[in-house]
């Protein structure tokens, strides 16, 4: 028995592989270098569902059949009231994705992709007092949320950068809510519940909650000058370095630096303010710094989370939203993994060791 099934085998594989000691991500057979600034969502989309379902799937009528879903999807956001609104914009839209039918078949997927893209969006214009904006099935995913969000025609590169993200966390192994997609899956419920149930999941601050702290530590340090100070003073207090260390990663996490890239259109050309992007460099050089003396054999470098918070906070969207966004461009991966399990795996069922006090005998 192994705590958090610390290095427990549970499922074979053909969508991902992490390969945490040499900071690699496979997805289907190609890098993430390969992937991220060479494909869009649609494409990836495409190649993790591909062979799920009854038919052939590829970029182009996927980009259709999402337009479709996402003018669909947005009539639910009709039932948004005042109770939903008070919700964390992640709480509130896993309550509306509750509203969508449950099935297995690709009708069912493609509803489910689309949705989040369009409840976040409608959701954060409801909460700042604005009409949530339609969608224009003509769009791709990613220029389609641009629009919805702020109303504005996004630039190429906002569109490009947005597209990096979806690309970059598509998929990612085995984790907390890709574990928890597969057993829901393994019951037979349905592609809806198991992408509820992996919201559920990526909530949590130690898993898929975490993004937004980050912008509040680079506020709290204000400038490259106060970085090292700032972080030692954390270190001593014992407080969590956010956007530092991975479960799996020994070495820096790959989808940091395809993020780290993704910025690099935004600031040439102007779309970005450059001081942000020079504290959050400071910080990144500071923080590896001292974590290197303080913890020498200990492998800590950046995650996702550092670049993935200043890439959203870039492209508009709140910090209180950035989970919500992470659930947009995984649940893709969710759904291949819930029909991999559908398909090729059992009911998941695994044992408990019983430590508790036993009957005493008459």
């Amino acid at each position: 028995m192994k705590n958090g099934l610390e290095d427990v085998v549970a499922a074979e594989t053909s969508l991902s592989d992490v390969d945490g000691a040499a900071g690699r991500l496979i997805i289907k057979g190609k890098s993430l270098d390969e992937l991220v600034g060479n494909t869009t969502y649609e494409d990836v989309a495409a190649l993790l569902l591909n062979g799920m379902f009854d038919k052939p799937i590829t970029a182009l009528p996927l980009r259709a059949a999402l337009g479709q879903a996402r003018l669909a999807v947005f009539s639910h956001l009709a039932a948004v009231d005042d109770t939903l609104l008070a919700l964390p914009p992640v709480d509130a839209m896993r309550a509306l994705l509750a509203r969508l039918p449950d099935g297995e078949d690709f009708a069912t997927a493609v509803r489910l992709l689309a949705a989040p893209a369009v409840l976040l969006p409608g959701l954060l214009r409801l909460r700042n007092g604005h009409a949530p904006l339609a969608p224009n099935a003509d769009h791709t995913q990613a220029q389609d949320i641009l629009a919805m969000l702020t109303g504005t025609p996004p630039s190429a590169e906002q569109v490009a950068a947005l597209d990096a993200y979806l690309v970059t966390i598509s998929d990612h192994g085995l984790n907390a809510s890709t574990f928890a997609a597969r057993v829901i899956a393994s019951t037979q419920a349905g592609l809806t519940s198991s992408v509820l149930a992996a919201i559920s999941a990526l909530k949590g601050p130690l898993h898929g909650g975490a993004p937004g702290p980050v912008l509040d530590m680079l506020d709290d340090i204000e400038t490259p000058d106060a970085a090292r100070a700032w972080i030692d003073s954390a270190l001593d207090r014992g407080d969590r370095l956010m956007g530092f260390g991975h479960r799996v990663y020994r070495v820096r996490d790959p989808r940091a630096d395809a993020l780290k890239k993704a910025l690099r259109p935004l600031v040439a050309t102007g779309q970005v303010d450059v001081e942000k992007v020079a504290l959050a460099e400071a910080v990144e050089r500071a923080a590896l710094e001292i974590l290197k003396e303080r913890k020498p054999d200990r492998p800590l470098d950046v995650n996702v989370e550092f670049y993935t918070a200043l890439l959203l906070d870039v492209l508009g969207f709140p910090r209180e939203a950035f989970t919500g966004v992470f659930a947009i461009g995984r649940t893709v991966g969710w759904i291949a993994h819930a029909r991999e399990q559908a398909l090729e795996g059992r009911l998941i069922r695994p044992r408990s060791l019983y430590v508790g006090p036993l009957p005493q005998a008459a």
